[in-house]
C-alpha cells in the first residue's frame, strides 16, 4: 500500500522520526570523513551541515473550503431559499500540513508535492524561525506530484541543487521534513535502489527509493546527501497497513523536479511531448508469435501518422526495448519515459523487427489529441470515440484524463448513455489515466463495463451489458 498526502487522512509522507530497527544510520567513520571535527575536539556529527541546510526545509500548511456530497435537494437554490438555509452549509472547510524547501532565495521560490497544495484556497509557509509567510501558487504538476509556490523573498535561506543522476545505489543521505505536525525532525540513510516506476503512486514515476525514516505529514520536505546538497523531493511510502514506515520510502529525483520547476515558472503549466504510438505489453504469447525470446517490451500497435514515431520510421508489429538506453519492460515504462521527456528532445528507440535488433532516432514534439475508436476497446463501446483531455482546454485541470470526443447517436455508446464530454475516470473500479490502462480495465471485462462517468458536476456509474 502507498501512502502520500499532506494529512492523516491523505497519509503524506517525507522524512523524519527515529531510525527503526535495521535501517542505516549513517556510520561513525563515514561522519568522520565527511563532517569535522568540532573546535573543543567533540564527536564527529552532521549538525554543521544540518545547521546550513535546514533553514530551508519549510513547513506548509493550507486551508480549503470543499463541498459537502448531500442530498441532492441541498443543490436546489429554490429549496434552499425556502427552508432559509445558507449556501455555507454546503461546504466545510479542510486543514492539512506538510513540507517544501526553498530552492531560490532571491525569488522566494519554493517546491513541495502537488498534493500537499491541491486544492488549496489559502497556503501558509512556515520557516525556521518562525516567520508565517502567505504563499501565491506558481503551477502545478499533477503528473509528478510537483508544485512551486512563492513567498515573500527576505532574508531567505536556499539549498543548492545536486545532480541525481550521479547518485548511486548505498550514498548515504539525510530527509528532513515535519512528520506528523511534529516540527522540523530529521533521519539518515542510505539510496535503497533508483529509478523505481510501475508503482501507481504517480502519473510519471522515476523515483529514488531510500530508507532514511519517512512517515505522514512530511511531504514535499528535502533528501539531501552529505554535503548538505537537495537530491530529491520526498514523497511516498510503501506501508503494509497502518500509515507506518517499514524503511521503504521514495522521492523524486532532483533533476526531474529542476525540469519541471523551470517550465512552471515560465509558463504555469507543462506542455508533455509525444511519440505517438499506442502500445500494448509484451506478453508469452506475442513473443512466441514474433519468434522473440524475450519477456521485457512494448509492442506497437498503432502509429499516429504525421508522429514522432512515424517520422522515425517505427512500424505496427515493432517491439520496443530500450529507449535512450534505458529499458523498456512494458508500455507502462514507454509512457513514463516519453511523459519525463522535454518537447524538442531527441530520443534514442532500440527494436526488435521480425527478430533483428535496430536503432531508430526520433524527436519529441508536443502532443496532439489521439484519440481511440470505442470497439477497438469493446463492442459495448461502439460508436464512441475517446481522447486524452486537453491541456489547453476548459479542462486542462483535468489533463491525462480520457474524454468521450464523438459519439454516433443511437450507437451501443449512446444507447448505454455515454454522451459527448463524458469524462472516463475508472472502469470496473479500476481508475484509468491513459489508453493502456483503459485497454487493460476494459480487456478483464466479462460480464460488462461498469464505468465511473463525471459529466459536469455530476458523477455516477454506467454499467454496459
Amino acid at each position: 500500500m502507498f501512502l502520500r498526502g499532506a494529512t492523516a487522512l491523505v497519509c503524506a509522507l517525507v522524512s523524519a522520526t527515529w531510525m527503526m530497527g535495521g535501517q542505516a544510520a549513517v556510520p561513525l567513520r563515514t561522519v568522520a570523513s565527511m563532517v569535522a571535527q568540532g573546535p573543543n575536539g567533540e564527536m564527529p556529527s552532521l549538525a554543521p551541515m544540518l545547521d546550513q541546510v535546514t533553514p530551508a526545509v519549510v513547513n506548509i500548511s493550507t486551508r480549503s473550503r470543499v463541498r459537502v456530497q448531500d442530498n441532492p435537494l441541498m443543490s436546489d437554490p429554490f429549496f434552499r431559499r425556502f427552508f432559509n438555509i445558507p449556501d455555507q452549509a454546503l461546504e466545510r472547510e479542510t486543514q492539512s500540513l506538510g513540507s517544501g524547501v526553498v530552492v531560490d532565495a532571491k525569488r522566494g521560490y519554493v517546491i513541495t508535492n502537488n498534493h500537499v497544495i491541491d486544492k488549496a484556497d489559502e497556503i501558509t509557509v512556515v520557516l525556521r524561525d518562525r516567520r508565517h509567510l502567505k504563499a501565491k501558487l506558481v503551477g502545478t504538476d499533477p503528473e509528478t506530484d510537483i508544485a512551486v509556490i512563492q513567498i515573500p523573498a527576505e532574508n531567505l535561506a536556499e539549498i543548492a541543487l545536486s545532480d541525481s543522476d550521479k547518485l548511486r545505489v548505498g550514498d548515504f543521505v539525510v530527509a528532513i521534513g515535519n512528520p506528523f505536525g511534529l516540527g522540523q525532525t530529521v533521519t539518515s540513510g542510505i539510496v535503497s535502489a533508483l529509478g523505481r516506476s510501475g508503482l501507481g503512486i504517480e502519473g510519471y514515476e522515476d523515483f529514488i527509493q531510500t530508507d532514511a525514516s519517512i512517515n505522514p505529514g512530511n511531504s514535499g520536505g528535502a533528501l539531501v546527501n552529505l554535503r548538505g546538497e537537495l537530491v530529491g523531493v520526498n514523497t511516498a511510502i510503501l506501508s503494509p497497513g497502518g500509515g507506518g514506515n517499514v524503511g521503504i520510502g521514495f522521492a523524486i529525483p532532483i533533476n526531474l523536479v529542476r525540469d519541471i520547476m523551470e517550465q512552471l515558472v515560465s509558463h504555469g503549466k507543462i506542455k508533455r511531448g509525444r511519440l505517438g504510438v499506442m502500445l500494448q505489453d509484451l506478453t508469452p504469447q506475442l513473443a512466441s508469435a514474433f519468434g522473440i525470446n524475450q519477456s521485457d517490451g512494448a509492442v506497437v500497435s498503432q502509429i499516429v501518422p504525421g508522429s514522432p514515431a512515424d517520422k522515425a520510421g517505427l512500424k505496427a508489429g515493432d517491439v520496443l526495448v530500450s529507449v535512450n538506453e534505458r529499458l523498456v519492460r512494458n508500455s507502462a515504462d514507454l509512457r513514463n519515459l516519453v511523459g519525463l521527456m522535454r518537447v524538442g528532445q531527441s530520443v534514442k528507440l532500440d527494436i526488435l523487427r521480425q527478430g533483428a535488433k535496430k536503432s531508430l532516432n526520433a524527436v519529441i514534439t508536443p502532443g496532439e489529441q489521439v484519440r481511440m475508436r470505442g470497439d477497438t476497446l469493446s463492442p459495448r463501446l461502439g460508436g464512441a470515440e475517446f481522447g486524452m483531455v486537453e491541456e489547453d482546454g476548459s479542462l486542462a485541470d483535468r489533463a491525462e484524463q480520457i474524454q468521450v470526443v464523438a459519439i454516433e447517436r443511437n450507437g451501443p455508446a449512446w444507447q448505454a448513455g455515454l454522451r459527448q464530454g463524458d469524462l472516463v475516470v475508472s472502469v470496473n473500479r479500476l481508475q484509468v489515466r491513459n489508453f493502456d490502462e483503459f485497454k487493460q480495465a476494459a480487456a478483464r471485462s466479462r460480464r460488462g463495463l461498469l464505468l465511473n462517468i463525471q459529466r459536469g458536476e455530476q458523477a455516477f456509474f454506467l454499467l454496459l451489458q
